[in-house]
């Protein structure tokens, strides 16, 4: 079954309110996802949402679908989508639904689906799901119907578990008192962020706190639209800037100097910390930055490459017994705590390398090379791509190839990836180089064979 304007991906669904998401696309997917979970012998699914205007009304009638199919539900109303994840791992329940768009502009919404381990689903659960859920769908007789139950402490035992980490000085911290600036965009940031800063002994000035969903700049949390936090870190000296989306799983900062300095960087300097502390190699996509592999180098260690997605890292971060994990877009993933991307943590342990470095922020990030990453895309052709990667291997004849996720041609200090969009009908060249004019080249040469597609 398919709906009109909904995009549909291994692990949810998304579209515009309204157009490609109804309420009637959320009650079928959501039970679709409730009886999946009841073929696994399970019974219960946690269920949060972000801050989205939209929110409040797809979380009523997530509630009643799973009810409908005979799922107790385990409700844990505004929550960053990690607390979901974490909230499903502690009770054991047979999956998790969060209701965000994530970095989406305002008039988007979506269900992510989570696997009983708190991880998205992979492609093989997916399509069990949405075979469902594309199906006639079991539904519960009246007196099968499923139960809801609040849980009000999962935000408390996400906390708990982030300042538990043993290599968080909270009393060190506290003595410290960093000042810092916040934006939370008007997103579930704010339910748990600013309570973090003040366990952690911090000064606070914020901005976007209210969790209305009504964002006040374009929510993903890209230098280009930290302006505000920039000028707010210049204002009121704060030792950095801190900015999350709107369901609190990215974490970009920005420097004492009130500059954004790339969502990149938050997996690496969360990785210099880590690895003074554990064993073990860092896992990171196909596209993120080569600076985590400078900082791990720096360490001693390596970086291993995943596809992109967040799930891909995870289970390659399982399999590898990696000290730490994560996407270039600001998503730190530490399996001490959680594999999931998860802002709050990335919030620790930033404040905590900053501490244990004893210099600002701004000085951190000039001792490593500096890169420039140039992303492009366009329509995906209907021929297949494999003539294109051909073609580009034979161009970059000296290239490190990698074809787990599409194409990846990397060398000492630079790289270029080409791949298919999982969510959209469009191929993504993203390059990265020591200039924006050397990566605006590597994209440039990499679109010829895809161009001579169209």
């Amino acid at each position: 079954m398919s709906f009109r304007g909904l995009m549909v991906s291994v692990s949810g669904i998304r579209g515009r309110v309204g157009e490609g998401l109804t309420p009637e696309v959320v009650a079928r997917y959501a039970a679709g996802f409730g009886a999946w979970v009841r073929t696994r012998g399970d019974n219960a699914v946690v269920v949060g949402r972000d801050s989205r205007v939209s929110g409040p009304m797809f979380h009523r009638v997530v509630l009643s679908a799973l009810q409908s199919v005979g799922i107790d539900v385990i409700d844990i109303g505004m929550a960053p989508t990690p607390t979901i994840q974490l909230a499903v791992e502690h009770h054991h329940a047979g999956g998790g639904l969060a209701i965000t768009a994530s970095h989406n502009p305002v008039e988007w919404n979506a269900l992510k689906f989570i696997g009983p381990s708190g991880l998205f689903l992979d492609a093989s659960d997916g399509a069990a799901m949405r075979k469902i859920a594309d199906g006639e769908i079991p539904r519960a007789q009246w007196d099968e119907l499923g139960a809801v139950a609040e849980d009000k402490e999962a935000i408390a035992r996400h906390l708990n578990a982030v300042l538990s980490l043993p290599f968080i000085d909270v009393e060190r911290l506290r003595r410290r008192r960093f000042r810092v600036a916040l934006d939370c965009v008007h997103g579930a940031g704010s339910v748990i962020i600013p309570q973090l800063l003040e366990a952690l002994g911090c000064e606070m000035v914020a901005i976007g706190l209210e969790a209305d969903g009504r964002f006040p700049r374009p929510p993903e949390p890209v230098p280009e639209n930290l302006a505000d936090l920039e000028r707010l870190v210049r204002e009121t000296g704060a030792d950095l800037g801190l900015a999350t989306d709107p369901d609190v799983d990215r974490l970009a900062l920005v420097s004492d100097a009130g500059v954004a300095i790339g969502e990149d960087y938050t997996l690496a300097l969360a990785a210099q910390l880590v690895l003074r502390h554990r064993a073990g190699p860092v896992v990171a996509n196909l596209s993120t930055s080569r600076i985590v592999e400078d900082v791990a180098a720096g360490e001693g260690r390596r970086v291993i490459r995943a596809p992109v997605g967040e799930v891909n890292v995870a289970l390659r971060m399982r399999r590898e017994g990696a000290a730490i994990g994560g996407e270039g877009n600001g998503g730190v993933i530490l399996s001490e705590v959680h594999l999931g991307r998860d802002a709050p943590v990335g919030v620790a342990l930033v404040l905590q390398m900053l501490l244990e470095s004893d210099e600002p922020l701004s000085a951190v990030v000039r001792r490593y090379p500096k890169y420039s990453i140039v992303k492009d895309k366009l329509d995906r052709p209907d021929a297949p791509l494999d003539s294109v990667y051909s073609a580009l291997r034979a161009e970059f004849a000296d290239a490190e190839q990698d074809t787990q996720d599409g194409l990846r041609l990397a060398w000492p200090d630079r790289w270029v990836h080409v791949r298919p969009s999982g969510t959209e009908p469009i191929v993504r060249v993203i390059a990265e180089a020591p200039s924006e004019s050397e990566a605006r080249e590597l994209v440039a040469r990499s679109r010829v064979p895809l161009d001579a597609l169209r």
